[in-house]
C-alpha cells in the first residue's frame, strides 16, 4: 500500500482564466490606491484655487453688478479653462510624454536629448545609447515624416538652437521654483484670509498676515522630517476639502439659483467680454488662477501611474471643482450688494455656521498644497543639479522606501525666506495673485513648445499635428499670458525676477562646467606618456586602491599627472573613477558600471564609469566601494579586457569598456565577502575562494572573493584578483581633483566676470559635484589645480 495514498492531495491550482482575473484585479485595487494618495500629493494645489479665484478676478478691474453678466462670464471662462487646460490637455495628452514614467518640464527635455543629439551634457558617450531605458520608448529611430528628418538634423547642426532649446527648459524650470516661492504664500494667505469675515475690518489685516508667516515658518521647518511621516495624512485632508466645496458648492445651486447651470455656455464669455472689453481681458490674470497646480500632474507622474492621475482628476477633483464655482456663482448671483472687496470671496458663500470648521480644513489643505510644491521644486532642482544646471546642492533622502521624497536644507530655507518676503510684502491676495499666475502660464506655454518638438520627434507625428496642438493651447495660454504680464507693476514683476536669478545662476554654472571639461579634455595626458613609465609608473607603488575622480570618460586627467609629479608614490591599483548622469530617470543596476582596463594588465590600471539617473539615489561610501571592487573583479573574471599590450594604444577607452552590473545582480559571478581574521568560513561546494596570503601581523579585516569554478579562470587572472584583495584589504583612498577656474589672459570683460566672479563664487559656496558619493573625509586627498579657460 502506497504510504501517501491516504494524505490530503495538494488543492488544483486555479484555471488560467481565474489568474487572470485575479491579476486584473489585484492591478486594479493598485491603481485606484494609487489614484487615491494622488489626492494629497498632486492635487493640494489645484484642489484650493476655489479660496482666491474669484477674489483675484473681481480684484479692481470688473465689478458685480445687478445683471450678473460679470459673475456668469467668469464662471464660464473657469468652466472652459479647467476643461480644456487640465482635462484635454494635460490629462489626455501631456501625461503620454512621459520619459519613461517621469514628467516635468526637465524629463521633456531629456526625452528630447535621447531622440535628437541635442543635450549639452560633456560626457555623453555611445555606450549610454545602449541603455534599456534609454531605448524604451524608441529613441535613436528616425522620424517617419520628411519634416521630421529635417527638424532633427537642423537641430543636430545648430548649436544655437541647442541652446535655445535649453534655455527654454531652463525658463519654465526656474519659473516652476518661482511657483514654490508663490504658491504656499497665495495659498496659506487665502486659507487664512477667512479670519476677516469674524474680524473687525480696521484689525484683520494686523492678525492675517502674522498668522499666515507663522503657518509658512512651521511648514518649512517641518520639512526635514519629510513627507512620509504625516504622508499618510494628505489624501484624507484634501478628499474632506473637496467633498467641504463640492458639498457647499451642491447647496448654494440649490438654495439660490438652480439654473446657474445655464452659465457654463460658451456663449457668457462672449457676453462678459463684449460689457468689460479692457478690465474684462485684464482679470483674465485672476481666471487663469483656476488652473494653478495642473502642471503638477505631469510633474508628480514619476510617483504614481498616468491612469491613478487620470482617474483622480476626471473622477473627484474635477467634478468638485465644477461644483464649487457653481455654488460660489450661484451665492453672488442673488448677493449684489458688496461693500468690501472681501465679500467677493470664498468665505462669504460658505454658511455662518460652517464658516471655522471649514477655515481649518482650508488652511490643512493649503498646507497639505504647499507641500506638495515645494517637494516638487526639490525634485527639478535635483534633476537640474543631475543634469549639470545648477550648482551642487546637499540632497538628504527622506524616506528609504520612495526614491522621490528628498530634502534640500540650502533651497528649503532661501523658499522660506522667500516666501515670507512676497508675504508680508504684498500684504494682500491681487498681488499674489499677479504674480503666481505669471509663474503658473510660462511654464505651461514652455510645456506647450516642447510638447510641439515632442510629437514630431518622439512620436513622429506629422507637422500638422504639432502645429495644432500649438496653435490650439497657446492660443489660450497666450491670452492668459498677456493678461498677467500687464500686471507687471502690480506684482507680476516677483516671477520674472525670480527666474532672471535662477536662470543667471543655472547658465553661469552650466557654462562654467562645460568649460572646465572641455579643458580637461584638451589637457588630458597621453597613454603613451603611460605606457613609457612601465609598469610601476615610475613611482613607488604603496598597498590600497586609488580612485582618482575625474569627469573624463576617456584619456588621463591632467590631475594625474600634476599629482604624480609633485608626489612620487601611488597605490598598488589605480582607478580612474568618473561618476556620471545621463539623461534617462534610472539606470538599471545591471547597467550601472563601464568598466575597462588602460594600459597592459600589469600596470593594474582601470577605468571606471558609474551612471546614474537624474531621479537615481546615490549610494553610501561603504555600499558604493564593495560595489565597485565586485565590478571590476568580475570584469577581471569574465576576461573581458579585450586587448593588451602594443595595439592597445590604438583603441579608444570606449570601445574597451564593458558593461557590469553591481554585486547583487550577477549572483552567478563573483562575490565578496568581509570577515574578522579569526571568523574566515568555508565556501560552498560549487564555489571556489580567493583568498590573499596570510602575514605575520593579521589586518583587522580579511576580504575574499567567492569565484563560480565554471568557467575557469587563468594564472594572470587569479594573480591579479589576489592583488586586487590585497588593495581593498589595505583600504581605499579617494584623490579628488579640486580645480580653480580663471579666465586666461585676453579674455572679455563678460568672460572674465562670469568665470572669475560668478562661477569661482558659486563652485567655492557649492558643494561639488564629488560630493555625490560621499567620500569619507579620513580617506580624501585634494589636488589642488588652477584650469586657465
Amino acid at each position: 500500500m502506497d504510504p501517501e495514498a491516504g494524505a490530503a492531495a495538494p488543492p488544483p491550482p486555479p484555471p488560467p482564466q481565474n489568474q487572470a482575473k485575479q491579476k486584473q484585479k489585484a492591478s486594479w485595487r493598485s491603481v485606484l490606491l494609487l489614484a487615491y494618495q494622488s489626492l494629497g500629493v498632486v492635487y493640494g494645489d489645484l484642489s484650493t484655487s476655489p479660496l482666491y479665484v474669484y477674489k483675484s478676478a473681481f480684484a479692481e478691474d470688473i465689478q458685480h453688478s445687478e445683471t450678473n453678466e460679470e459673475i456668469f462670464g467668469v464662471l464660464s471662462f473657469v468652466f472652459w479653462t479647467l476643461t480644456l487646460v487640465p482635462l484635454l490637455k494635460y490629462v489626455f495628452i501631456v501625461l503620454r510624454a512621459d520619459d519613461n514614467g517621469e514628467g516635468g518640464t526637465f524629463a521633456l527635455y531629456s526625452l528630447l536629448c535621447r531622440h535628437a543629439r541635442v543635450n549639452f551634457l560633456p560626457s555623453c558617450q555611445v555606450a549610454d545609447e545602449e541603455l534599456s531605458d534609454y531605448k524604451k520608448d524608441g529613441a535613436g529611430s528616425s522620424p517617419k515624416t520628411s519634416f521630421g528628418s529635417r527638424l532633427k538634423s537642423t537641430l543636430e547642426r545648430r548649436r544655437v538652437l541647442q541652446r535655445l532649446l535649453l534655455i527654454l527648459a531652463l525658463i519654465g524650470t526656474c519659473m516652476v521654483i518661482g511657483d514654490g516661492v508663490l504658491t504656499p504664500s497665495i495659498s496659506v494667505f487665502s486659507a487664512v484670509s477667512g479670519l476677516e469675515l469674524s474680524i473687525a475690518k480696521e484689525h484683520h489685516k494686523y492678525v492675517e498676515v502674522p498668522v499666515a508667516c507663522v503657518i509658512l515658518i512651521g511648514l518649512f521647518a517641518l520639512q526635514h522630517y519629510g513627507t512620509h511621516r504625516v504622508g499618510f495624512l494628505f489624501a484624507p485632508v484634501v478628499v474632506l476639502w473637496l467633498f467641504c466645496i463640492s458639498a457647499i458648492g451642491l447647496y448654494n445651486i440649490f438654495h439660490w439659483n438652480p439654473h446657474v447651470y445655464q452659465a457654463l455656455s460658451p456663449y457668457y464669455m462672449y457676453k462678459f467680454l463684449r460689457k468689460t472689453q479692457r478690465g474684462g481681458w485684464m482679470s483674465l490674470g485672476g481666471i487663469l488662477l483656476c488652473i494653478t497646480g495642473s502642471e503638477a500632474m505631469f510633474a508628480d507622474l514619476g510617483h504614481f501611474s498616468q491612469l491613478s492621475i487620470q482617474i483622480a482628476f476626471t473622477s473627484v477633483v474635477y467634478p468638485s471643482l465644477i461644483l464649487a464655482y457653481m455654488g460660489q456663482a450661484a451665492y453672488l448671483s442673488k448677493h449684489h450688494v458688496v461693500d468690501t472687496d472681501y465679500r467677493i470671496g470664498f468665505y462669504v458663500s460658505v454658511p455662518e455656521k460652517l464658516r471655522w470648521p471649514v477655515l481649518g480644513i482650508a488652511i490643512l489643505a493649503a498646507v497639505v498644497g504647499s507641500q506638495a510644491v515645494i517637494t516638487g521644486t526639490f525634485s527639478i532642482i535635483k534633476q537640474c543639479s543631475a543634469l549639470g544646471c545648477f550648482p551642487g546642492v546637499k540632497i538628504v533622502h527622506t524616506s528609504s522606501k520612495i526614491h522621490g521624497q528628498i530634502y534640500i536644507p540650502e533651497i528649503n530655507w532661501i523658499l522660506m525666506v522667500l516666501c515670507l518676503a512676497v508675504t508680508i510684502g504684498f500684504r494682500d491676495t491681487k498681488s499674489l495673485g499677479n504674480a503666481s499666475g505669471l509663474a503658473v502660464i510660462t511654464v505651461m506655454l514652455v510645456t506647450t513648445c516642447l510638447m510641439s518638438l515632442v510629437i514630431v520627434l518622439c512620436w513622429h507625428q506629422s507637422v500638422v499635428v504639432a502645429i495644432a496642438f500649438v496653435f490650439f493651447f497657446g492660443t489660450i495660454e497666450a491670452l492668459y499670458f498677456s493678461a498677467s504680464l500687464v500686471k507687471f507693476l502690480e506684482g507680476a514683476w516677483v516671477p520674472i525676477a525670480l527666474a532672471f536669478v535662477f536662470l543667471i545662476v543655472m547658465c553661469i554654472w552650466h557654462y562654467g562646467t562645460l568649460k572646465k571639461y572641455e579643458y580637461d579634455v584638451q589637457n588630458r595626458v597621453s597613454i603613451d606618456w603611460l605606457m613609457s613609465l612601465g609598469p610601476s609608473l615610475g613611482i613607488v607603488r604603496v598597498r590600497g586602491i586609488g580612485l582618482v575622480h575625474t569627469e573624463l570618460v576617456s584619456g588621463i586627467p591632467a590631475i594625474f599627472s600634476h599629482f604624480v609629479t609633485n608626489l612620487p608614490a601611488f597605490h598598488q591599483v589605480l582607478v580612474f573613477l568618473c561618476i556620471k548622469s545621463v539623461p534617462v530617470p534610472h539606470v538599471r543596476p545591471e547597467e550601472r558600471f563601464l568598466v575597462g582596463r588602460i594600459g597592459p594588465r600589469e600596470f593594474r590600471l582601470y577605468r571606471c564609469i558609474v551612471r546614474y539617473g537624474y531621479r537615481d539615489i546615490h549610494k553610501d561610501d561603504v555600499e558604493f566601494e564593495n560595489d565597485l571592487v565586485c565590478s571590476i573583479a568580475e570584469f577581471v573574471r569574465t576576461g573581458s579586457a579585450g586587448p593588451s599590450g602594443a595595439n592597445e594604444d590604438n583603441l579608444k577607452d570606449e570601445d574597451k569598456m564593458t558593461v557590469v552590473g553591481t554585486s547583487a545582480t550577477h549572483a552567478d559571478g563573483i562575490q565578496m565577502s568581509e570577515d574578522n581574521v579569526d571568523d574566515v568560513g568555508v565556501a560552498g561546494s560549487s564555489r571556489m575562494e580567493i583568498r590573499s596570503p596570510p602575514l605575520i601581523k593579521p589586518r583587522k579585516k580579511r576580504v575574499r572573493f567567492i569565484v563560480p569554478e565554471s568557467p575557469k579562470i587563468d594564472v594572470e587572472a587569479r594573480d591579479e584578483l589576489r592583488e586586487l584583495m590585497e588593495a581593498r584589504e589595505a583600504g581605499v583612498s579617494y584623490i579628488l581633483g579640486h580645480s580653480y577656474v580663471r579666465a586666461k589672459q585676453g579674455s572679455s570683460f563678460v568672460r572674465k566676470m562670469v568665470i572669475n566672479l560668478g562661477y569661482d563664487f558659486l563652485s567655492r559656496n557649492c558643494r561639488a559635484p564629488t560630493n555625490a558619493f560621499s567620500a569619507p573625509h579620513a580617506s580624501t586627498l585634494q589636488v589642488g589645480m588652477v584650469y586657465p579657460i
